[in-house]
């Protein structure tokens, strides 16, 4: 156990290094497309169904979590995404099973870097990088209830 600026934070399992590897998939559902995820907007309705970028993102980062599993006192400590910086590169249909492919490329403190790509058998889909911020759950949860505390009551007055 660390002390951070008055914070107790648990450190990460020290294995958790650049160079770590990791896959994971997932059969891109039939909400996931771009008319489905965002049916309650018109023009969305009429927009090609195939796999949204938003979701994509969402698997993106996924993916990172499941590879970082092994390496966290989960449910204790968890991560969030910081930083994501992908590009989409081809489109995907419902049903078509995703291999996302990653690899840790740094790891600061409590930030850790990924390097990730996504297939969907076919091609490649997605590529970029993602950061996410390793958290002690108890604390940050403490965190939202504080902020929601606090908008609740502004919004009363």
């Amino acid at each position: 156990m660390i002390r951070l600026n008055r914070v107790l934070y648990f450190p990460m399992s020290p294995e958790l290094q650049p160079g770590l590897r990791f896959a994971w998939q997932y059969t891109v559902p039939a909400r996931a497309t771009v008319p489905q995820l965002y049916h309650d907007t018109p023009f969305c309705r009429d927009m090609p169904d195939v796999l949204a970028t938003g979701y994509l993102v969402g698997m993106m980062e996924l993916a990172c979590v499941h590879g970082m599993l092994p390496f966290l006192d989960w449910p204790r400590e968890q991560s969030l995404g910081t930083m994501v910086n992908f590009r989409h590169l081809a489109p995907t249909p419902p049903g078509m099973m995703l291999r996302i492919e990653g690899e840790v490329t740094e790891v600061d403190g409590q930030r850790v870097r990924f390097k990730v790509h996504a297939s969907d058998g076919q091609e490649r889909i997605c590529e970029g990088t993602h950061e996410r911020c390793v958290i002690d759950t108890e604390r940050f949860e403490q965190r939202v209830a504080r902020k929601r505390q606090a908008a609740l009551g502004e919004a009363a007055v």
